[in-house]
């Protein structure tokens, strides 16, 4: 879907305080040669950086260039250990995130910072330094997320809401703030097309009110449709100042990677028999916020790349659960692989009928935040990989594993001893798809699978994704991600309130009819299909005569 490129207007909105308090000319925040060093790692050198009033600047780099070391260390969250910063001219200490709000300095974090027991009021209420009474704080909410497009319940549970649901409560909050610095590192890694419009037009009513953006991404037409300026990192320094708008996407990403960026090389597929078959799985629960899968069914080939489309929340962690085996079915017959039904069964019976699993919530699920790689290796490769014998876990074989993915997908991290809360969202992506990966499944069940990853290592992924599925692995992806789904898969459908459309060749449909079938317009669909069709033959016949 095309993103319209920001033209300068801006619809007026609520006044940021103090956006207009210093001169134009004196920056926001200038910072001057920050450095920050991690053991074995240099993250940021000598780092220089300046931000204006009303502005919207990009940051870029691939995984691991500093950029979440940078932002983190301007909101407080790390004190660098050399450098100075200036705010609106005047020397300043950000010793914490609460010195950061008193300044002005809000940020919406690319991994969430929810407690999930609590609702979504109560989360914001954590994030506000003033106290509130909570009927004017829930209202305040209301008004706010439908004012900008991002709606939501402040009476839900954040363990019932999908990630999209929960990216939104990170923008809520920051916004209530009213902030004058509004720092965010990937803010729509899981928005949909149309959600990322709408955010990006509350962007721009924000710069036009004298707030400043600092603004992370690695999807790069939405830089050059939404900034007005880029610094890009490598190997924690800054390689390039660019105007991102007279710049290609394939331009940037090569000053972000320092090479030429190599695109995924499909070939047909040959298929073989269905390895993952669902049939009439339907779901029912108890909680009140769940969305219940009716009649899903679909089968994945040997040699395919399917795809499922949709808005966050219309069903996928249901889907992913029942595929996965953390929610069992009542019928064994709703899910099989190779032919076996698996449908009540629990995950390990499925992996060990050659089943591999990446769940869209990286850290908690994909991975365990405080063990190491080596371990978070051993926790899904212990059976594949021969990591653990007669019920003793083999150190030496679980490294090499860890040390095989860490090369093979070029995981920025210093070595296998790391824990996983201590990559950046991007490594951590590209060492949990790379640890299904090297295990050769028989299917494979991806959701997001280049979430917050670099245009370089996407590529990369993708890559691998195909070569897997040529190999003879049934590959599922379920993605908000239009343009990466069209990449990748073979066919598409859509999952919308629990529904599944039935799927099409992806040379066969385009970017609008699943734009309508995400939005629930099924039948809307149908008929835009006819009529590409009947124009298509139109053409066709046109050439004979």
């Amino acid at each position: 879907m095309s993103i319209p490129v920001r033209d300068g207007a801006a619809t007026a909105g609520a006044a940021i305080p103090g956006a207009a308090s210093r001169l134009p000319d004196v920056p926001r925040l200038e910072v001057r040669r920050v450095t920050k060093r991690f053991p074995g790692c240099l993250a940021n050198d000598c780092v220089d950086l300046v931000l204006r009033s009303g502005e919207i600047h990009a940051l870029l780099g691939e995984n691991g260039a500093g950029k979440s070391t940078l932002v983190k260390i301007i909101y407080g969250v790390l004190e660098a250990d050399a450098g100075d910063l200036l705010w609106e001219g005047r020397p300043v200490r950000i010793d914490s995130p609460a010195t950061a709000r008193k300044l002005g300095i809000g940020m919406v974090f690319q991994h969430f910072s929810l407690f999930e027991s609590l609702t979504v009021a109560e989360n914001v209420a954590l994030g506000l330094d003033g106290r509130e009474r909570p009927a004017a704080l829930i209202e305040r909410i209301r008004l706010v997320s439908q004012r900008y497009g991002l709606e939501l319940d402040p009476d839900r549970h954040v363990y019932n809401l999908s990630v999209g649901e929960r990216q939104r409560v990170e923008i809520v909050r920051c916004l209530l703030q009213q902030p004058r610095l509004l720092v965010m590192d990937e803010p729509t890694s899981v928005l949909t097309p149309q959600e990322a419009i709408s955010l990006f037009e509350t962007l721009r009513r924000l710069a036009a009110e004298g707030c400043t953006i600092l603004y992370i991404s690695h999807k790069l037409e939405e830089i050059r449709a939404l900034c007005d300026s880029a610094t890009v990192l490598r190997g924690g320094r800054v390689v390039a100042s660019v105007d991102p708008r007279t710049q290609t996407a394939q331009a940037l990403a090569e000053l972000m990677i320092g090479s030429s960026l190599m695109s995924p090389q499909r070939s047909p597929a040959t298929t073989g028999a269905a390895r993952l078959q669902v049939s009439h799985l339907s779901t029912t629960s108890d909680d009140p916020f769940a969305t219940e899968l009716k009649e899903v069914r679909f089968a994945v080939r040997a040699g395919e790349i399917f795809g499922i489309a949709g808005v966050a929340g219309n069903g996928q962690a249901e889907l992913l659960a029942a595929l996965s085996g953390e929610q069992p079915v009542s019928d064994p017959m709703m899910v099989r692989i190779d032919g076996e039904p698996v449908g009540n069964s629990g995950p390990q019976r499925r992996r060990n009928l050659g089943l591999a699993f990446v769940p869209e919530e990286r850290l908690g699920r994909g991975a365990v935040p405080e063990m190491s790689l080596s371990d978070n290796a051993l926790l899904s490769g212990a059976r594949t990989q021969g990591l653990v014998r007669q019920g003793m876990i083999r150190r030496g074989r679980s490294r090499a594993f860890a040390e095989r993915i860490i090369r093979s997908f070029n995981v920025v991290t210093h070595g296998y001893r790391a824990e996983a809360r201590s990559l950046s969202g991007g490594n951590l992506q590209k060492f949990i798809v790379g640890r299904e990966i090297l295990q050769e499944p028989k299917v494979l069940v991806v959701a997001q699978p280049t979430w917050g990853v670099d245009a370089g290592a996407a590529a990369a992924i993708h890559q691998a994704l195909i070569d897997l599925a040529r190999q003879g692995t049934a590959v599922l992806v379920i993605s908000q991600d239009l343009d990466e789904l069209f990449v990748l898969c073979d066919r598409l459908a859509v999952l919308f309130q629990g529904r599944l459309s039935d799927s099409e060749p992806t040379g066969q449909t385009s970017v609008e009819q699943i734009g309508l079938l995400m939005g629930g317009l099924f039948e809307a669909s149908i008929a835009a299909a006819a009529a590409r069709n009947a124009a298509l033959a139109g053409k066709e016949t046109s050439h004979v005569v």
